[in-house]
């Protein structure tokens, strides 16, 4: 089993494209729909209507539910997200977040986020889950830098943690999208961090690292149009590494 969780612009068709891929090798899935019942349909433009973890403890909640599903191993059951979703599957990773939030007695087996935001440092951030973590991501991606991710990966392997990054020289954000367009194409008025540096304060409060005020998305450093496409070369590369890690980690024949 699969959870998928989905980026900023809701349920997009890389959702559907990998849940046929991942059903088509014997890997059953489950789509994990952040907005509709917060009566949201796009963060884009506004990323303050919606709290960054507030995936993390949606993954947690349906870990809890699936776990108990009487057709789903509760061993084998992974985490993959898109952008705002992966950064939620990413900090789904941390083991004091499962101390808070998950309740289930389970733990996702591997952990797959595809180009997520890693311009905010958490308290322990390095403690995460002894399960695998694979990120996916594009060099020249403007709308989460892939650069901040490689700083936290490298903090994440000194501390011994089983973690690694893919990356493909031509592919922008989203780049798995079926209906993107081949040619770069601006998000007009879409929010990027990508100028920022996020820190976690000891009491919890998230604040902007230069400033040392409380972040928020009216900072200086918060930008707009960043840019998406579709790379085909990268998507067929990551369908083959995702599955590759599936059947590593489910013990797949």
């Amino acid at each position: 089993m699969v959870v998928l969780i989905h980026g900023s612009g809701g349920m997009g068709p890389n959702i559907e494209a990998w849940a046929r891929e991942l059903n088509a090798m014997g890997v059953s899935t489950f789509a994990l729909d952040g907005f509709t019942g917060r009566g949201l349909t796009s963060v884009n433009m506004d990323q303050a209507l919606l709290g960054r973890l507030a995936f993390t403890l949606d993954a947690y909640r349906i870990l809890d539910i699936l776990a108990k599903h009487p057709r789903v191993d509760p061993a084998r059951i992974a985490l993959m997200g898109f952008s705002r979703g992966g950064q939620g599957a990413l900090f789904a990773s941390l083991k004091r977040f499962h101390q808070m939030w998950n309740k289930s007695g389970a733990e996702f087996a591997a952990y797959i986020p595809f180009y997520p935001d890693c311009m905010t440092s958490y308290i322990s951030d390095t403690e995460v889950a002894d399960r695998p973590i694979r990120i996916f991501h594009g060099t020249p991606d403007d709308y989460n830098p892939v650069a901040v991710c490689k700083k936290y990966i490298e903090r994440l392997r000194a501390a011994g943690r089983d973690v690694q990054l893919t990356e493909y020289p031509n592919a922008q954000h989203g780049f798995d999208n079926p209906l993107g367009t081949a040619a770069p194409f601006q998000v007009k008025g879409a929010q990027t961090v990508r100028a920022c540096q996020i820190a976690e304060e000891p009491k919890g409060v998230l604040i902007n690292a230069v400033s040392k005020e409380p972040f928020t998305y009216k900072d200086p450093c918060v930008q707009r149009d960043p840019h998406v496409n579709h790379d085909a070369d990268a998507t067929r590369a990551a369908k083959v590494a995702v599955k590759e890690v599936l059947r590593a980690t489910f013990k797949l024949d």
